[in-house]
């Protein structure tokens, strides 16, 4: 081997075409890197959107729902009773107070009775004393000394016990009165303040669930406008794909290159730098623009999530708890009201029944009037037989007969009186029974149910705006890092320049066999690369052809 030969220095050039392949491979892989973690981000995005949208847009249905619309009228109605009740106290008080004057009013003739039968008592006692003065042991005079204890004895039982009876009665419709008062005085005008509490706070709920029918329509749009702009984005990540494929195809062209014909290199060279440059310079143009966009898109959804917010927020007080706690402050009194009023029914059904017991008390003092009358007959033909002796008798016979006429009166007006205060009793029954009776229950478990339905609509849009405080600033979080992934072009578009250095330098005129640049064209995958190939080779602008299978060019290039 001469010496010429053994010191000729080796060719450096498949040797630089082979560093700047691997050259390509850092910004390749930062390519596929930068995008596919955009992607992940932007696919989180729109998964916890979809979730938001379809959160909030299922919110107006339940908030229009029948369930909701009878709830609130339910709670309506607890509301106009609760008022009826208040109304109807005053006219209720009058009726007790009207029980208690009539009841009161059968006071007098009782007292009557009362006076009465003590005196049938002494003129009793008169006849037997005055009786065993005047008569002998043959005359039989036991009509006075006896039968007369005996009727007013009888009297004075029957009578005892129609004052006793009647006491008990007048007793317990003082205290029913009285409690009724107490009620009425204590609790009326908090149950007329807690009935415009359930109306105005019944308003204000009404009016907040259109307020939340509206937001949650309004954020459904929002976050599906959003999600839609973030799949766009997403789609739009093709671009990083189709970049990479083409610093791929160049990085592949270049090791070819190394290893082919080095008549070829200058040209295949230039035409790599052109792919180079074109890549570079769309992928430049494509991170810049998504960048802004991402971040564009970040400030936008943070402002709309904001704003959101905000309109939950102010009705956060929407007056449920406000609501609810005059709901239970009205039922607790309604309970009161109807225990007060179960003992008014049971003082009326006293009335009926004593008036009853007393009617059976008068028939007993018509007996013993009855009975006085036979014995004063009887005594007034003893007193004709005994001449002038008798005529003291006769007086105190007709004593007795006064006496018990008047008691029959007597009892008959109290009688009276207490039958009408059992008319007054029914009619205050059945007046205050068309406004309360037996539903103050119902009222506690309408108003509960309406509760849990507002409360359970209530705790799902707690949910939703939770999951919102939640997510929201992870959209805005995976957004900014999503744009900071793309904010890494200008390493990236560095690291590229740096290739299309070392690749210019071995650039240069020269022409590359027909043959070799068909191959190349069969391996691009963009239209971008075929037109840059096609102007470079001077071919006219080829129509879009299907993707071809990979294609060798070591056959051409050796």
């Amino acid at each position: 081997m001469s010496a010429t030969a053994q010191h000729q220095p080796t060719d450096p050039t498949p040797a630089r075409l082979l560093a700047a392949a691997e050259g390509l491979a850092g910004p390749r892989d930062a390519i596929d890197d930068a995008f596919v973690s955009a992607g992940d981000k932007l696919a989180e995005c729109a998964g916890i959107l979809s979730r938001l949208t379809a959160t909030f847009e299922a919110l107006p249905a339940e908030l229009q729902s029948p369930e909701l619309a009878a709830a609130t009228d339910r709670l309506a109605l607890v509301g106009r009773r609760a008022r009826a009740i208040a109304d109807a106290l005053a006219t209720e008080q009058g009726d007790v107070a009207r029980l208690v004057q009539v009841v009161a009013s059968a006071g007098h003739p009782i007292d009557d009775l009362r006076r009465q039968v003590k005196m049938m008592s002494i003129v009793a006692i008169n006849a037997r004393v005055t009786a065993a003065g005047i008569v002998t042991d043959t005359d039989d005079f036991e009509v006075f000394t006896t039968d007369i204890a005996k009727l007013s004895d009888r009297a004075a039982t029957t009578i005892a016990e129609f004052a006793r009876t009647y006491q008990q009665l007048a007793a317990a419709v003082r205290d029913a009165a009285d409690a009724r008062g107490t009620f009425e005085t204590t609790h009326r005008a908090t149950l007329a303040t807690l009935a415009d509490a359930l109306e105005t706070g019944l308003a204000d709920v009404t009016a907040q669930r259109q307020r939340s029918i509206e937001i949650s329509s309004d954020t459904g749009r929002t976050s599906r406008d959003i999600e839609a702009r973030v799949g766009t984005a997403v789609m739009a990540l093709q671009v990083g794909d189709a970049t990479r494929q083409r610093v791929e195809h160049v990085e592949a062209a270049l090791r070819d290159l190394a290893q082919g014909d080095p008549a070829v290199v200058p040209a295949i060279a230039e035409l790599q730098r052109l792919q180079l440059v074109s890549a570079r310079e769309s992928l430049s143009a494509e991170m810049a623009s998504g960048e802004a966009a991402l971040g564009d898109l970040a400030r936008e959804a943070t402002r709309a999530l904001a704003q959101v917010r905000t309109a939950h927020g102010a009705g956060a007080n929407s007056g449920l708890a406000s609501l609810q706690s005059a709901l239970q402050k009205a039922v607790v009194i309604l309970r009161t009201y109807e225990a007060e009023r179960e003992k008014l029914d049971r003082v009326a059904n006293a009335v009926a029944e004593t008036v009853r017991v007393l009617l059976g008390h008068v028939e007993a003092v018509q007996d013993v009037e009855y009975e006085m009358r036979l014995v004063s007959l009887n005594a007034a033909v003893k007193c004709a037989q005994l001449g002038p002796r008798g005529r003291a008798l006769d007086v105190i016979s007709t004593q007795l007969r006064t006496l018990t006429g008047e008691t029959v009166v007597s009892a008959h007006s109290a009688a009276e009186r207490l039958t009408d205060a059992a008319s007054v009793a029914a009619a205050f029954t059945a007046a205050t029974g068309e406004v309360a009776a037996h539903r103050v229950g119902a009222m506690e478990a309408e108003a509960t149910s309406g509760l849990d339905l507002l409360a359970g609509i209530g705790t799902r849009m707690a949910a939703a705006m939770h999951a919102l405080d939640q997510d929201g600033p992870t959209i805005t979080r995976r957004l900014t890092q999503a744009m900071q992934d793309f904010g890494q072009y200008d390493s990236i578009c560095e690291a590229l320049s740096d290739v299309e250095f070392e690749v210019t330098a071995l650039a240069g005129d020269g022409d590359a066999p027909a043959d070799t640049l068909a191959a190349l064209r069969k391996r691009y995958t963009m239209d971008m690369e075929r037109r840059i190939h096609d102007a470079f080779a001077g071919a006219p602008p080829a129509a879009a052809e299907p993707e071809p299978e990979e294609a060798s060019l070591d056959d051409l290039l050796f």
